[in-house]
This record gives C-alpha cells, sequence and structure tokens, in this order.
C-alpha cells in the first residue's frame, strides 16, 4: 500500500505493530537515513540494536542467500519486546525473498524495513510493496520540510523557547538546506544556546547557519546597494576563487536589486513593501534590505537593473573578446558609485 507523505510521516514516528514491512525509497540517501532511523528507534526502542532485537541485512548479501531474510523475520532473541530487520540498499534482485518473508509474516515476527534509492514506477520491489495488504511503501521526494517536520526536528534538538521572527529564519533555513544538513544546524544551534533561556533570535539562527558561495554572493550585492567601492575587489577576488561564473552573479545581482525596487516602489512605503514579499525575508537581512531600499530610490533602482542587464547581453555576445569577471567588476564598480549619489 502506498503512503502519502502525511501518512508516512505518522507511520514514521508511531509504526504499526500488525504492519509486516515498510519500504522506504527516495533519491535523496540522507533523507532515506534519517526516517530509517526514526522508524526503526520507534520500533526497537533506544536499546534494540544493545538487545539484538535489530538484525541489519544488505540487499546484496540477500541476493546470494535470500533464506537468510525470513530466518531473520522468524528468529527468537534473548529480550523480550519488538524486534526489526532492516534491509539497506534494497532493489528489484530481492523481490522474491522480500515476498516470501512477507506472505510468511505473523504477528509476533520481526518487522522488515527496506531502504532504498530511487524506484521506477516498473520496479517489481516497488510493485510488492504496494500491492501488498499487509505492508507499506513511502517514497520521500526533495522537497523542502514542512511546518510540522520542522517542529519535529526542533523537538529532537531539544529547542523551545523560539520567538516568531526566528522561526521565520528557521523555516527559510529549512527550505534552502537538505534535512540532514538542517538537523546538524539545530544540533549546532542547541549547543550555542545551553543554559540560556532567553528566546531564541534570528541573528543566533543567522550566526550558526552554514557558510555558503551564496552567502557570500549575497554579500558582494549588499556591498554594491550600500555603496561601499572599496570592499568590492576583495570581495570579488574570493568569488573568482570559488570559480563562480560572472552570468551567475549578474543573475543574481537583478534578482537582488529586482527585490530592492519592489520594496521601494511599494505604493505604502518601503515598510510596508518588505512585508509583502513572498518568499517573506527575516532577521538581520530584512532589516538590511529595508535600509538600502530607503536610501534607493525608484529611478536610480530601475537604472540599476538597466545596467546589469546591458553588462549581461555583452556578456552573451558572440563578438564580446574582453575578460567577462573584468567587465561585471567594472559594471559593479559604477553600481555602487550609483548607490552613493
Amino acid at each position: 500500500m502506498k503512503l502519502s507523505p502525511r501518512d508516512a510521516n505518522a507511520f514514521f514516528r508511531k509504526p504499526d505493530p500488525g504492519v509486516a514491512g515498510l519500504l522506504i525509497y527516495g533519491e535523496d540517501v540522507m533523507r532515506v537515513a534519517m526516517k530509517r532511523q526514526e522508524v526503526v528507534a520507534a520500533i526497537v526502542g533506544p536499546e534494540g540494536e544493545a538487545e539484538m532485537r535489530l538484525t541489519r541485512l544488505v540487499g546484496g548479501d540477500l541476493r546470494r542467500d535470500p533464506a537468510q531474510l525470513l530466518d531473520a523475520v522468524k528468529a527468537q532473541g534473548f529480550f523480550p519486546g519488538p524486534r526489526a530487520v532492516l534491509v539497506e540498499e534494497a532493489a528489484d534482485g530481492i523481490s522474491a525473498a522480500m515476498k516470501s518473508a512477507l506472505g510468511d509474516w505473523r504477528e509476533g515476527d520481526a518487522q522488515i524495513i527496506a531502504t532504498a534509492g530511487q524506484l521506477t514506477a516498473r520496479s517489481s520491489l516497488r510493485k510488492l510493496f504496494e500491492g501488498a495488504k499487509n505492508a507499506y511503501a513511502a517514497a520521500l521526494y526533495n522537497d523542502p520540510m514542512g511546518r510540522a517536520e520542522i517542529e519535529a526536528e526542533l523537538a529532537r534538538a531539544g529547542l523551545k523557547n523560539i520567538d516568531r521572527e526566528a522561526m521565520g529564519a528557521l523555516e527559510h533555513l529549512a527550505r534552502d538546506l537538505t534535512p540532514g544538513d538542517f538537523r546538524q544546524t539545530l544540533e549546532k544551534i542547541a549547543l550555542y544556546k545551553f543554559g540560556d533561556e532567553a528566546p531564541l533570535t534570528p541573528d543566533e539562527v543567522t550566526l550558526n547557519a552554514p557558510a555558503s558561495i551564496e552567502a557570500q554572493m549575497d554579500e558582494i550585492f549588499h556591498v554594491l546597494a550600500e555603496g561601499r567601492t572599496g570592499d568590492i575587489a576583495p570581495v570579488m577576488q574570493r568569488l573568482t576563487a570559488q570559480g563562480v561564473a560572472p552570468v551567475t552573479l549578474l543573475i543574481m545581482g537583478m534578482r537582488h536589486f529586482r527585490t530592492l525596487f519592489a520594496i521601494a516602489s511599494a505604493p505604502g512605503g518601503p515598510a510596508q513593501g518588505i512585508g509583502k514579499l513572498r518568499p517573506p525575508i527575516f532577521g538581520p537581512r530584512r532589516d538590511r534590505m529595508l535600509r538600502q531600499a530607503q536610501s534607493w530610490s525608484s529611478a536610480r533602482l530601475e537604472e540599476a537593473l538597466k545596467l546589469l542587464m546591458d553588462t549581461d547581453l555583452t556578456l552573451r555576445s558572440a563578438g564580446q573578446k574582453a575578460p567577462q569577471m573584468a567587465l561585471v567588476e567594472r559594471a559593479f564598480v559604477r553600481l555602487a558609485y550609483l548607490g552613493r549619489r
């Protein structure tokens, strides 16, 4: 039987002991590993592996010796409590062994948890779990984490006292990071806040967020919008060393200045305009963007966008022979001087 994302998350948290097996599959290995860890812990508890109530098998070994799966499902342990058999790297080659184990499964046997990578609709393993009456199949997609998943990760990390803006910053961070990276970031924040009863703030979220090339690209546009001509060269040197393409800088620059234009040209003024942005901006970045929009007029922002678009067209033209990064840096210097007018 197929599980919807909502039903799958509920099952991961509280597995039905009457279900013989669960197949978790998806392209993102980390997402699959996290959900596998969650459901196994929910079945056998924190001491399950130490009490030998968890058996680990690998799909490649099962292809050579299919009988070991049913043996593991039927085996009786030394310690009382529910048992589980974890089959990692499952593939279509073990479908026959899995079908036999699911068919012979009885209440009290070990539950089967199988994990796999991306499986097509024609996959025999996927069809087996989706068609079985006593088993489930859960597909994990590379979608941003939902509010319920974020709250579950916060509870897992022990983070409770979070103000509204900090929660918005965390939701924004969850859209940019993989679930594994987001979990590690929350663990880092929890260590940072250890013994601190004050509410978590957006500044503290930003401080503990992982650095990225995109964050450094954002910095160059803040430099331009604030007219800091002396800071252009060192930031550009770092971006060039990291292999950022000139065209990418122009595309990101146009996105930044379009956002400033939307804020500055809002009918109710910049303060009202920044509140209408979707997706919203939180924390220190919100205050910084608001200050920038207030210092630029709509006319100068239109001029800035035209300069960026003209430079982009120059880079893409067939007869252009000048160094591309030099052209971009020259345009950025002109932008920074435009911001100081």
